[in-house]
């Protein structure tokens, strides 16, 4: 049992060893920037892992989406499916006016032709956003974590659209039938995103009665910090067409979502041309595609930008990381330790106090001078029996903090780190008076001190590639120094 144990240890090394290399070639091919944070991350994993915050298999650059994500949300039939083949050129999902795909897909550039692959491919592969998943699954609804396949599946496509991007489009959403694990993915996928395009279907136009899914889909993203990465797109507009009355259909969308918080940001408004019904008036057909073309390209150009957004995510996640260790975890560290300490102390006195009650009682019953006699070898037991009675309080007062933890921050993803690193502070041989968590001292500070300041020179870095604010022109091949200033003669 001992040697497959091993095996598969040194072959999961080999296997992190090698997405880790390709990794690696991957941020070689997109820029020095890119390849400068995935070494200072690498730095912030030692920290991490010094701490106990991170196994030796865990990695920061495991937690960043290293390319551009797209979600595609919306209620049933909203057209999701039919925008996305419209947008890649390619005919890659099926479509229909009823509920015809129940998983989420992944999307990205395959050279060859259209693969399906399952969602293990999206669970063992840290280049994707779902690294890891079953586990967020397992946590949040038991047995769901070994059915992936219900859930996930990954697609690949020779559109060079799909190229350096990956979009998710999603089973059809309605708050009231959805399962813990789509809600629990759903969450996901919108912390991820860098733009999520929320689809709604204006052949339905009473969103009053869409109140759980416009909960989930509009009322829980605008208070967010990042609310400006969610457009909302009115589909299926064609179908006004007939009786022309696309701003009442659009102003009672309006209102519905009003009543959910959402009273600004932009509202599209689209139709596919490849799925819509003819409209036989020529003058309304001319605005309905004027208004569906600027809405698109819109959309598009959006979409089209989210590379230089990304590079700024990407290094921002380096800052956001070193912030998260220093102003979180240990904080919330030295707060279990106190408690922890304090609770052994207090258990301690209580049983050092029952030992002196016990000799009391004995010198009481006038077995003073047989306590004497006993002396010898009676101090040596009582060491023992108070070495054992403090590493007993030790573990049960840690049991007791880490279940706490548990019940209180069950939706937390990091939990299971915090427990890591508690229990690296809590062994038997770390004294309980230890002024400060495993790892954490004046060093570790001088590195995140030095991790944030070459996260704020990457993003002078980008600023210098996408940003010119003197307007001058960026020197030729042939320009150099300015001349020195001709020195008067005599």
């Amino acid at each position: 049992m001992r040697v497959l144990s091993g095996w598969k240890t040194a072959q999961s090394d080999r296997l992190e060893a090698a997405l880790e290399a390709h990794l690696q070639r991957e941020m070689e091919a997109e820029g020095p920037v890119f390849l400068a944070v995935v070494a200072s991350l690498r730095e912030l994993d030692r920290i991490a892992r010094g701490l106990g915050f991170f196994s030796p298999t865990e990695s920061y650059t495991r937690q960043v989406p290293w390319w551009p994500i797209i979600a595609v949300l919306g209620t049933y039939s909203a057209g999701k499916s039919t925008f996305l083949n419209d947008y890649l050129d390619y005919p890659l999902q099926l479509t229909g006016n009823q509920a015809v795909d129940d998983k989420f897909t992944v999307v990205c550039y395959g050279q060859e032709q259209l693969r399906t692959l399952p969602a293990l491919a999206l669970d063992a592969d840290p280049r994707f956003p779902f690294y890891k998943i079953s586990h967020d699954l397992e946590s949040s609804a038991p047995g769901e974590g070994g059915r992936m396949d219900a859930y996930l599946q990954l697609k690949t496509c020779p559109s060079e659209v799909a190229r350096g991007r990956i979009f998710i489009d999603s089973p059809g959403f309605d708050a009231d039938e959805q399962r813990t694990a789509v809600l629990r993915l759903t969450e996901h996928i919108v912390a991820l995103s860098d733009l999520v395009l929320v689809f709604f279907d204006a052949r339905h136009p009473e969103a009053g009665s869409m109140r759980d899914t416009l909960e989930h889909l509009v009322e829980k993203t605008i208070q967010r910090a990042d609310a400006n990465k969610f457009l909302y797109v009115l589909n299926h507009l064609d179908a006004t067409a007939q009786d022309d009355n696309a701003e009442q259909v659009v102003a009672a969308w309006q209102r519905g979502l009003a009543q959910k918080g959402l009273s600004a940001g932009r509202f599209y408004h689209i139709y596919s041309p490849s799925a819509a019904v003819p409209i036989d008036d020529p003058q309304v057909r001319a605005r309905y595609e004027a208004l569906r073309t600027r809405d698109s390209a819109e959309i598009q150009t959006r979409i089209q930008q989210l590379r230089t957004a990304q590079a700024y995510r990407v290094v921002g996640s380096l800052e956001r990381s070193a912030d998260e260790l220093e102003r979180s975890v240990i904080p919330q560290l030295r707060t279990m330790l106190r408690r922890w300490r304090t609770g052994v102390v207090w258990r301690d006195g209580l049983l050092c106090g029952l030992g002196i009650a016990l000799i009391g009682l004995l010198v009481w019953f006038g077995l003073g001078e047989a306590l004497l006699g006993w002396w010898d070898w009676g101090l040596g037991v009582a060491c023992i029996l108070a070495g054992y009675g403090h590493w007993q309080v030790r573990r049960r007062v840690g049991e007791r903090i880490v279940a706490s933890l548990r019940r209180e921050q069950a939706d937390r993803p990091e939990v299971d780190n915090l427990v890591s690193a508690f229990q690296r502070n809590t062994r038997w041989y770390r004294s309980i008076f230890h002024p400060e968590p495993s790892g954490w001292n004046a060093r570790t500070r001088t590195l995140l001190a030095k991790l944030r300041a070459e996260a704020d020179g990457y993003v002078q870095q980008l600023n210098d590639i996408y940003t010119n604010p003197s307007g001058a022109a960026p020197p030729g091949p042939q320009d150099g120094p300015p001349a020195p200033p001709a020195q008067a003669g005599p």
